[in-house]
C-alpha cells in the first residue's frame, strides 16, 4: 500500500441521503427531524448538534471509526462507542466514520453532538452472515472506509485521536492508516474486545461442520492482533485477563484500558424505587437472555439447558432477545424439542421495549462459551435480576458476585442452577441484591466513560 495510491484529494461526487426512507437522492439540503439532527447533504459530512465541546485536555479532537455495522443488532463494542460519545461530546469534538447503520445506531440511542462522515449505505443483503456474504461485507466497507479518509482528509488531519472502535478490518485498518499517514501526530487508540478461540481449544463453540468457519476466524484475527499490537497508542479490552496481551516494550499496562464496560442505572433505579415493581412469583418469564445469536454466545446451548429447566419445571418461561446468524438454527431446534410454548424471541429490542421484559423476568442467563466480558447481563442485573453464567475466566472479574457460575460446557449444572434461583426465595434475595449492588457501584455508565478518558486523555494532559 503506497501513499501515493490514498494520495488527499476531494471528492467530487454529491449525494444526499434521506434518512426516512433508506435511500439516495441526489443534491440539496435536507434536514432530518431525529435526535435533533440536521444535516447538510451538499457535503460529505453531517453535523449533529449537541453540546459544544470543551477544552479539558491537549486532545481535542477524535474520530470514531465505526465501520463495519451490519442490521440493528447492538453488540458490546457498538454500545461502548455510542456510550463514549454520549459521555465525551462535551470534553472533545467529536466525529464519527461509519456506515448508515453506525448513524442510525446512536440516533436512536439518543446520542449528538458529533459530526458524522458517512462511509456506506446500510448492507442490504438477504444472507449477510454467511462466509461469502461476510467477506464481501468486509472487503466493501474496507474500501468504503479508507475512500472515506481520503475524501474528507482536511477533517482526518486535524484530528488528535483515532478510535477503531473494533478488531474487524473496516475499522482497524481505517484506523492503522490513519496512523501511517499521520504518524506521531495521531494518538490510535484500537478496540479489541474479544478474541476467537484457537480452533483446536475446548472451548471453542465452533465444532463438526463448523470448524472451518472457526477456522477461519481465528485466522483472520492475526494480523489484526498483530497490527494493534505493534502499532496502537493505546488498546481497550474489555477484561483484566486480555491486559497481557498487549503490554510490549513500548505499551506499560497503563495504555491497555479495561473499559469493561457499563449501564445507564437511570430508568432502572427509577422503576426500583416506585410502586410499581412486578412481585417476583408473578412475572411473565423465568429468565432473560440478551445477545446476539451467534455461536460465542451459547444461543444453541441455551436451548439445550432449557429444555432440561423444563423437565423440572413444566411452566418455565425464557425470553430471547437479539438477532443473528443462528435465529433459524435455533427456531428449528426449539420447536425439534417441542419448547415453542417455553422460549419466545422476541427479536431485537433496546430502551422501553426492553426493559419491560426485564420487569418481567426474574433472572438473567448469560451462557456464553467463550467471552472476554459480556454487557448485556449486566443491563438486567441493574433491574435487580441475578445472572447465571459459564465460569470463563474474563467472567470472574466481570461478574464477582450476582452471578452463580457453572463449570464450563456443563449443562446440567447450568440448568441446575438457574432452577436453585427459581426455587430457593433467600438464595434469590440474596443474589438478586448482590446484582444491583455490583452494578451501582462499579458499572454506571457516568462514571465507567470518565475513568475511561481520565486513563487516556488524563494522562495526555
Amino acid at each position: 500500500m503506497s501513499k501515493r495510491m490514498f494520495a488527499e484529494r476531494a471528492s467530487s461526487k454529491t449525494m444526499a441521503f434521506n434518512f426516512s426512507f433508506g435511500g439516495y437522492t441526489s443534491g440539496g439540503v435536507r434536514c432530518c427531524a431525529i435526535a435533533g439532527i440536521a444535516h447538510d447533504y451538499r457535503s460529505s459530512t453531517r453535523n449533529v448538534h449537541g453540546p459544544a465541546a470543551g477544552r479539558v485536555s491537549p486532545v481535542k479532537k477524535a474520530l470514531f471509526i465505526a465501520n463495519n455495522n451490519i442490521g440493528a443488532g447492538l453488540s458490546g463494542g457498538d454500545r461502548i462507542f455510542t456510550e463514549f460519545l454520549r459521555h465525551w461530546r462535551g470534553k472533545l469534538e467529536l466525529t464519527l466514520l461509519g456506515s448508515e447503520e453506525a448513524f442510525s445506531m446512536a440516533a436512536t440511542r439518543g446520542v449528538s453532538g458529533f459530526r458524522f462522515l458517512q462511509s456506506d449505505t446500510r448492507n442490504a443483503s438477504r444472507n449477510p452472515y454467511t462466509l461469502p456474504g461476510l467477506l464481501r461485507h468486509l472487503a466493501r466497507r474496507l474500501w468504503r472506509g479508507l475512500r472515506t479518509v481520503k475524501a474528507n482528509w482536511s477533517v482526518v488531519a486535524e484530528t488528535d485521536a483515532v478510535y477503531s472502535c473494533s478488531d474487524a478490518y473496516p475499522d482497524c485498518l481505517v484506523g492503522a492508516y490513519v496512523k501511517w499517514r499521520r504518524g506521531p501526530a495521531v494518538t490510535w487508540i484500537a478496540g479489541y474486545y474479544l478474541f476467537v478461540p484457537h480452533p483446536f481449544s475446548a472451548d471453542t463453540p465452533y465444532k463438526g461442520r463448523n470448524w472451518l468457519r472457526g477456522a477461519l476466524y481465528w485466522l483472520m484475527q492475526i494480523p489484526s492482533y498483530w497490527l494493534v499490537r505493534r502499532w496502537a497508542d493505546y488498546v481497550f479490552v474489555t477484561s483484566q485477563p486480555d491486559v497481557a496481551r498487549f503490554v510490549t516494550s513500548r505499551r506499560p499496562a497503563s495504555r491497555v484500558v479495561v473499559v469493561q464496560g457499563g449501564v445507564d442505572i437511570t430508568e432502572s433505579e427509577r422503576h426500583l424505587q416506585s410502586s410499581a415493581v412486578v412481585p417476583v412469583e408473578r412475572r411473565t418469564y423465568d429468565a432473560c437472555f440478551v445477545g446476539r445469536f451467534h455461536f460465542q454466545k451459547g444461543v444453541l446451548e441455551l436451548v439445550d439447558i432449557w429444555q432440561r429447566v423444563v423437565a423440572q419445571k413444566k411452566d418455565a418461561r425464557l425470553a430471547m432477545i437479539g438477532e443473528g446468524s443462528l435465529r433459524p438454527e435455533m427456531e428449528t431446534r426449539i420447536a425439534a424439542l417441542g419448547l415453542q410454548d417455553h422460549i419466545t424471541i422476541l427479536g431485537f429490542l433496546d430502551g422501553a421495549a426492553k426493559f419491560d421484559v426485564f420487569k418481567q423476568s426474574r433472572l438473567m442467563v448469560h451462557p456464553a462459551t467463550y467471552d472476554s466480558g459480556g454487557m448485556a447481563a449486566a443491563e438486567g442485573m441493574a433491574w435487580r435480576l441475578p445472572g447465571v453464567s459459564f465460569d470463563l475466566e474474563a467472567l470472574k472479574t466481570y461478574y464477582p458476585q450476582g452471578m452463580l457460575k457453572a463449570a464450563p460446557g456443563n449443562l446440567e449444572q447450568f440448568a441446575g442452577l438457574i432452577l436453585s434461583l427459581l426455587t430457593d426465595r433467600a438464595l434469590y434475595e440474596q443474589q438478586a441484591e448482590a446484582a444491583r449492588a455490583l452494578i451501582v457501584e462499579v458499572w454506571d455508565w457516568k462514571k465507567r466513560a470518565q475513568r475511561v478518558y481520565d486513563a487516556v486523555f488524563g494522562a495526555a494532559s
